[in-house]
């Protein structure tokens, strides 16, 4: 699973995720992309099945980015523990994404296998998404 090697602070504070995407917002790679409509957090485990299963659909063709990294950390305390004591360890790492920021890329594929491909992926993610099959989709 996708997770930072080396971090400069091993806890994060959590912030509030504010305002629509302005990197990120553009298809740079592909020439169909998946894109985000609100904001929240997506794990390293959904980015994962979410790719996961775009492979296993497209079988061999095509060509795919992943155009966001969880680096943000996650904290948790085990259950039962008392109040006090500190921030928990950490559990998992997320990434931050805002409305419009663009989550998968494709290329070399039809676009109705794209569409069926990012409609399987839609499934694994917490966010509600869009997907964009042309460059002037936006």
């Amino acid at each position: 699973m996708l997770q930072p090697n080396k971090t400069k602070y091993r806890k994060a504070h959590r912030g509030v995720i504010k305002g629509i995407a302005t990197r990120g917002s553009e298809i740079n790679f592909g020439d169909y992309a998946i894109k985000t409509t609100e904001a929240g957090y997506i794990t390293s485990r959904q980015i994962e099945s979410a790719r996961k299963a775009i492979v296993r659909f497209l079988k061999k063709g095509g060509q795919m980015w992943i155009r966001i990294f969880p680096d943000k950390p996650f904290t948790k305390k085990p259950l039962e523990v008392p109040m006090g004591w500190g921030k928990g360890s950490v559990e998992m790492y997320r990434a931050p994404v805002k409305p419009g920021r663009i989550i998968f890329e494709l290329k070399d594929v039809t676009p109705e296998v794209a569409r069926e491909a990012f409609t399987l992926a839609s499934y694994k993610l917490p966010v509600k998404t869009k997907i964009l099959l042309s460059k002037t989709d936006f």
